[in-house]
């Protein structure tokens, strides 16, 4: 190559490597797993929104309330979810040590019986939470009511049904 090509190709890709800096790629990798984090935490808003929705429909439908009744549920869910969210998470934390514990990680195998230990006791938690919310709902519900509010939340309260598959609430209403 003659000295005037390799000045025009100086010329040409010094702005292209003065743009791929190390540090700017770690910057703009950053920005994109903060991105993805921001998605995935917009999904899972978006899921428990779904979830709970499903809920009040399943709930209120199995204790024949009127729209204001199931709003009223509705905000009294939406409370127990908020005190939920972070026993939630740190259950799914403490599963995933446990898988890449499972899958022979190194790092992980030393913390199995903490992460074990730190998922049994969110799940107490949640438990917890479920018998407050269960007594929050059945509040002012007569004893039927309260029977059949107490079978909806053992099967799930609408939050594993099929219902996006077409099922009916048959069940809940003991019918079947």
């Amino acid at each position: 190559m003659t000295r005037k090509s390799w000045v025009v190709m100086a010329v040409v890709l010094a702005p292209c490597l003065a743009m791929a800096k190390p540090g700017a790629r770690e910057g703009s990798e950053q920005a994109r797993e903060s991105e993805r984090q921001e998605r995935s935490e917009q999904r899972m808003e978006r899921a428990e929104q779904r979830m709970r929705l499903r809920q009040v429909l399943t709930l209120s439908d199995a204790l024949e309330l009127d729209n204001a009744q199931a709003l009223k549920m509705e905000e009294t869910l939406r409370q127990f979810d908020e005190k939920r969210r972070p026993l939630r998470e740190q259950v799914r934390d403490a599963a995933r040590t446990l898988h890449q514990a499972a899958r022979g990680d190194s790092t992980a195998l030393a913390q199995v019986d903490t992460a074990a230990q730190r998922a049994f006791e969110a799940r107490e938690r949640i438990a917890s939470l479920d018998r407050e919310m269960y007594q929050a709902l059945a509040r002012g519900l007569p004893p039927e009511k309260r029977a059949k509010l107490a079978l909806a939340l053992a099967r799930g309260g609408g939050k594993h049904m099929g219902l996006w598959k077409g099922e009916s609430f048959k069940g809940l209403r003991g019918d079947d």
